[in-house]
C-alpha cells in the first residue's frame, strides 16, 4: 500500500465502504465474510487481520472467528450468514460458481438482494486483495497481539484514513 498510495487510496476506500459503511449486515458479519474468503484463498495476512477486526466487533470472540473459518455450517451464526458464506465461497472460486440454489437459500433465510450483491462484491474484492497481498509477499507477523492492536484501530477509524503504527498506511 505504501509503494503505490495512489492505488491504495481507492482500494482502501472500497474496503471501507463494504466493511464499515451503512448496511443491513453488521460490521462483524461483513468482516467474517472477508475473513472466510481470505481463509479459503489461504491468505494468512488478510484472514488474520480481518478475523481480528471481526473478533473486535464480536467483543473479543476469537473462537467464533476460528469456527466460521473452519466450518461455517456448524458455527453458531445465523442461517442467513451461513447461506451468504456459501455464496462468498462460490464467488471466490468463480463468479459462475454461484448458483440459483445458493441465491434461493440466502433469500429463504432472509437475505436481501443488497446483502447478496455486497457478499459477492466483498468476495471479489478480497480475492483481489488476497492476491495483491500474497503476490507481493507481504510481511505476515505471527504475533496475535499485532493483529488485535491493529484491529482495534481499524474498527475505530476504518480502512480509508487509517495510519497504523509502524506502517505508512
Amino acid at each position: 500500500m505504501a509503494f503505490r498510495p495512489e492505488t491504495a487510496k481507492p482500494l482502501n476506500e472500497l474496503v471501507d465502504i463494504l466493511l464499515r459503511g451503512a448496511h443491513i449486515l453488521t460490521r462483524a458479519e461483513r468482516e467474517l465474510i472477508a475473513t472466510y474468503v481470505s481463509a479459503q484463498n489461504d491468505c494468512q495476512y488478510c484472514q488474520t487481520i480481518h478475523g481480528a477486526v471481526a473478533a473486535h466487533h464480536l467483543h473479543g470472540n476469537e473462537d467464533l472467528v476460528v469456527r466460521v473459518k473452519g466450518d461455517p455450517e456448524h458455527a453458531p451464526i445465523s442461517d442467513k450468514l451461513k447461506a451468504l458464506l456459501v455464496i462468498a465461497a462460490h464467488a471466490a472460486q468463480s463468479g459462475k460458481a454461484v448458483t440459483e440454489e445458493d441465491i434461493e437459500r440466502a433469500r429463504t433465510h432472509g437475505a436481501t438482494d443488497f446483502e447478496i450483491h455486497d457478499t459477492v462484491l466483498i468476495a471479489a474484492v478480497f480475492c483481489m486483495c488476497n492476491r495483491y497481498v500474497d503476490g507481493l509477499a507481504t510481511w505476515t507477523p505471527d504475533d496475535p497481539d499485532f493483529y488485535r492492536q491493529r484491529a482495534a484501530v481499524l474498527a475505530q477509524s476504518g480502512y480509508a484514513a487509517t495510519t497504523l503504527p509502524g506502517t505508512s498506511r
